[in-house]
């Protein structure tokens, strides 16, 4: 399962192209991530017939475009009963994380995401990058993350990964394998 790193193995996936959430309101959701989000709006679709079934069914399909050219998108469907949240997954665990140039530019967003009347959980230091979290106007929980890992940090993350999937996979029990790692950033 997976790549050895320890190999030059060439992946086919090269970088995310887009993830696609849906939204309640396409106009709403374009104001916060253009305006609080500071991020590019560049794509609109609107059709009726969803491919590739064909199945009459109306949407606004808008993409944000990111500084390295992949997307946030978002469907508002408008026929369908409204979105749910999963009544069996905490708040906490699905989110999107978007990456941050500087700690500085972390701490900027805070602001700016709180003066639009948000409210933000953090900053969280996680050793290898530092966090804020906060959600949408759809619901959805956000996270701008600044990575400050340094090689050496990485590479213990990595050299852990699979022993600790393992430990999990047999026993479900929490274990700490790259603790050392946070605990010395």
């Amino acid at each position: 399962m997976g790549c050895n790193h320890d190999e030059e193995v060439e992946m086919p996936a090269q970088k995310l192209h887009h993830v696609v959430y849906r939204c309640n309101d396409a106009k709403e959701t374009a104001a916060f991530y253009t305006e609080v989000l500071e991020l590019d709006y560049t794509v609109g679709i609107s059709e009726d017939h969803v491919e590739p079934n064909g199945e009459l069914n109306p949407f606004f399909h808008l993409f944000f475009e990111l500084k390295d050219g992949s997307w946030v998108a978002f469907f508002e469907v408008p026929t369908c009963p409204p979105m749910q949240k999963d009544p069996n997954t905490p708040d906490w665990v699905q989110h999107l994380a978007l990456e941050v140039e500087s700690e500085e530019e972390l701490l900027r967003m805070k602001k700016k995401i709180e003066d639009a009347g948000v409210d933000v959980v953090g900053p969280k230091d996680h050793g290898f990058c530092t966090s804020i979290y906060f959600f949408d106007p759809n619901g959805h929980r956000l996270e701008f993350a600044h990575q400050k890992g340094t090689p050496e940090m990485m590479e213990e993350l990595r050299r852990t990964a699979r022993p600790m999937l393992e430990k999990w996979d047999q026993s479900k029990e929490v274990r700490r394998d790259a603790a050392r790692v946070q605990e010395n950033a």
